[in-house]
């Protein structure tokens, strides 16, 4: 059974409540997060996000809500939560799987612009170069010159090594000389 109180939570935190008369507008918090809505982030669903990155969750894939939740709760929030250490990463190849489940259903077309943009996000957080051209794709059906640039950002980076360099120190992988130089003034993505 799904649990819908914990994604209706989980998207009135993200998207702002359904009455909001900002609910479902881009929000600045979301690409300039701050102490506080990190801290916030982790004590209201630290726990959550550990349970969907172990399959706890599965379930909410049953219906367009719950997969966004869950896609929130695993590609998001650990960003939030986890920043700047390997955690941030942990619910990546979760939240991208159900990204590919979402889509295949066609769950997006039930939402706004804004809300869909996080359907294609596990995309765009891949370092597998396939993945960052579905983003661009994704992020083309959306329109607007920000989000196709960050795409196009994201994609070039991994096309060119094959990975986001800026992960490397926290996963403990070592950089080339190419990232090295890369990285001295690379955008970090928030992490």
């Amino acid at each position: 059974m799904t649990d819908t109180s914990s994604i209706r939570d989980i998207l009135d935190f993200w998207f702002l409540p359904l009455g909001h008369p900002e609910h479902a507008q881009a929000r600045d918090i979301w690409w300039r997060s701050t102490p506080k809505f990190d801290a916030e982030t982790v004590a209201r669903f630290g726990g959550r996000i550990e349970q969907a990155v172990a399959g706890g969750l599965d379930a909410w894939r049953d219906s367009p809500e719950g997969a966004l939740a869950l896609i929130l709760l695993c590609d998001q929030f650990p960003r939030n939560c986890f920043r700047k250490t390997a955690r941030a990463f942990c619910g990546d190849p979760k939240a991208l799987e159900t990204a590919r489940i979402s889509l295949a259903r066609s769950y997006q077309v039930a939402f706004s612009s804004n809300h869909r943009l996080f359907f294609y996000m596990p995309f765009g957080h891949s370092e597998v170069l396939a993945d960052q051209l579905m983003a661009c794709a994704l992020f083309d059906t959306l329109g607007g010159e920000e989000n196709l640039k960050s795409a196009a950002e994201h994609r070039d980076v991994v096309a060119r090594f094959g990975r986001f360099p800026h992960r490397n120190e926290v996963l403990g992988r070592a950089s080339t000389p190419d990232e090295l130089d890369y990285l001295k003034d690379a955008k970090r993505y928030g992490q």
